[in-house]
This record gives C-alpha cells, sequence and structure tokens, in this order.
C-alpha cells in the first residue's frame, strides 16, 4: 500500500507551506534590517524616538541643563507644551 503516492499534496498541506515559508522570509528580512540598521548606527548617536521625561533626565545628568532649566522643563512637559499659570513669562 501506498498512501497518496501520485496524488500530490492536499491544498492544506500546501497552504501551511506557503504560509511557513513567507514567515520564515519575514523573520529573514526583519533580521537583516535589524543588522543592518545597527552596524549603520553612529556610536554615541542618540536615539530620537524616546519619553520626553527620560530625555530631560539624561540631559540633567549629562550636565547640559541646570537644575532650575530641568524644573522649568519638566512643569512644560507636564502641562502638555502651555506655560503654567503664574510662570512669571513676563508678556
Amino acid at each position: 500500500m501506498m498512501f497518496g503516492y501520485g496524488n500530490g499534496w492536499p491544498v492544506w498541506e500546501g497552504t501551511l507551506m506557503w504560509i511557513g515559508m513567507l514567515a520564515f522570509l519575514g523573520v529573514l528580512i526583519w533580521a537583516g534590517y535589524a543588522l543592518i540598521s545597527s552596524a549603520t548606527r553612529k556610536p554615541g548617536e542618540p536615539d530620537h524616538g524616546g519619553d520626553p521625561r527620560r530625555i530631560l533626565d539624561e540631559r540633567l545628568a549629562r550636565g547640559e541643563i541646570d537644575t532650575a532649566e530641568y524644573q522649568r522643563l519638566s512643569d512644560l512637559i507636564a502641562h502638555g507644551g502651555q506655560a503654567p499659570t503664574g510662570s512669571g513669562s513676563g508678556r
């Protein structure tokens, strides 16, 4: 007895094969993109897609801003970019 010999694959087996192949190719393409993008990134280059509070904390830690500027910018972040009332803008 030769089960299924010469009859070809059932449709569901062919479909699963194609789905698996496309998933494998997708993973290969993603891995290639990740490797190329990490290899071309310059060391020390800042990540521009971050949380504003985290970026502000990093700037304070590096000494780019002082505590007064940190507090002012922190208040701006907390109020959605609008200066809080009584902030002393003088205008």
